[in-house]
């Protein structure tokens, strides 16, 4: 993973390189501390030890009983789906992937309707194995097989805790089974079993994804000069702490936009805690160019834009045409356009000394979405650090599920009854 950090130096708000390198002794003590809890295997810090504790062979083993599958089906939601889903969205696979990660009735129904059921293998994600949109899905998924004829028992492999509703339902029906990684929160397991059953179902390599992950580790050090990891985290806190309190995340590459949303589940859920943190904001370049690009450089100056793209990518030749105004395209590419426009985008907001920063990788594939997927990981963990916020935890969606289960009849939270206090002012 590459970092550059120019058009930050003179921005608004923006931080100079005197700037970076005094923050850069805090970088080196917040490494410490990140360096300290990896050894220990603590909480949070665990994840960062991925590339190392991953055993690629047991998930490959898990799931070797499945033979030429049409489709996957992940049933999970947030970390549960979102690792696994940008890496399958971003590398091709005669496999098709599919993830039911929300409870909308319509949009459930018509997705289980449109799979074939019989050719589907379906990847069931809960550590507590509780998770109630989790469970619910999974039950209409089963009833839909159950009618169909197929065997769900044959077609299914759950990802799960040492114990709970799906550990049992796995040990009573035979089912394969993988466990989430201890100390690893769902945002952080995009590397472990939890984000890798899906790429293995769909013949991806893991070892490359581990070794590029492995790579990122490696180059994490005391100084946010040596690591394009740290760089980036250093610097999207201390332009937060300037005003910048927007982070918009703008992959110029179609097959990254789910990247987009892992990394805002990631930024959100980590560094919202205590009235502090960035807002991450989704983006896709060149699409936003024509839509989001006109606030992010001429709006409140309160965001950063992170623009990410592969140095190499398969291209396609624009054929030549005798069109008026048109002619300049002809024997270019649209791998050409791309990068014309990406650097356009980066050049426009430098002119308007917006901050922005470039992160690139090699290319889309294993082991460049390896080093991105970890670098971010880091970066987050050092932006955390550097904030003193809680990184690992995730107080307000806790909140929210204890009133959701509450209004079910899932147990008598108090939390439920907060929604009986809801203030009211209905216009009809």
């Amino acid at each position: 993973m590459y970092v550059d950090l120019g058009n930050v130096l003179d921005a608004t708000p923006g931080i100079s390189r005197e700037g970076l390198e005094r923050l850069d002794g805090r970088v080196a003590d917040a490494h410490d501390r990140i360096e300290r809890g990896r050894a220990d295997a603590e909480h949070g810090y665990a994840a960062l030890n991925l590339p190392e504790t991953t055993d690629a062979d047991e998930i490959r083993t898990a799931v070797s009983r499945f033979d030429d599958p049409e489709a996957v089906l992940t049933v999970g939601i947030g970390g549960s789906a979102l690792g696994a889903a940008t890496i399958s969205e971003a590398l091709d696979s005669d496999v098709d992937a599919y993830y039911l990660d929300n409870v909308d009735p319509e949009w459930v129904a018509g997705m289980v309707a449109d799979l074939p059921l019989e050719d589907t293998v379906v990847n069931v994600v809960s550590r507590s194995g509780t998770t109630a949109e989790t469970l619910a899905n999974f039950l209409v998924v089963r009833d839909a097989m159950e009618r169909a004829g197929v065997d769900w028992t044959d077609r299914t492999l759950v990802t799960t805790g040492e114990s709970g509703n799906l550990r049992d339902l796995a040990n009573k029906h035979d089912l394969p089974a993988l466990p989430v990684p201890d100390g690893v929160p769902g945002r952080f397991s995009a590397l472990s079993t939890v984000g890798l059953a899906v790429a293995a179902i769909q013949g991806h390599d893991l070892d490359a994804l581990l070794a590029g992950a492995a790579d990122e580790a490696d180059r994490l050090s005391g100084s946010l000069f040596d690591s394009p990891a740290y760089a980036y985290g250093a610097t999207t806190y201390a332009l937060d702490r300037r005003g910048a309190s927007i982070n918009a995340m703008m992959p110029y590459a179609e097959s990254l936009e789910y990247f987009a949303e892992w990394f805002a589940q990631l930024w959100a859920e980590s560094l919202g805690k205590d009235g502090v943190g960035q807002t991450p904001a989704r983006a896709l370049g060149a699409t936003d160019q024509h839509s989001q690009l006109q606030l992010y450089r001429a709006g409140p100056r309160d965001k950063l834009v992170t623009l990410v793209r592969p140095r190499e990518k398969r291209d396609t030749p624009i054929p030549e045409t005798d069109l008026d105004g048109l002619a300049y395209l002809g024997g270019s590419s649209l791998g050409d356009l791309l990068d014309a426009e990406f650097e356009a985008t980066e050049a426009s907001l430098a002119a308007a000394d917006c901050p922005n920063i470039r992160v690139e990788i090699d290319r889309v594939d294993e082991r460049g979405l390896g080093e991105l997927l970890y670098g971010m990981e880091a970066a987050c963990v050092l932006y955390g650090e550097l904030d003193t916020v809680s990184t690992f935890t995730q107080p307000a969606v806790e909140w929210g599920k204890k009133a959701a289960r509450g209004l079910l009849g899932g147990g008598d939270f108090e939390e439920a009854d907060a929604v009986s206090d809801k203030t009211r002012l209905e216009i009809e």
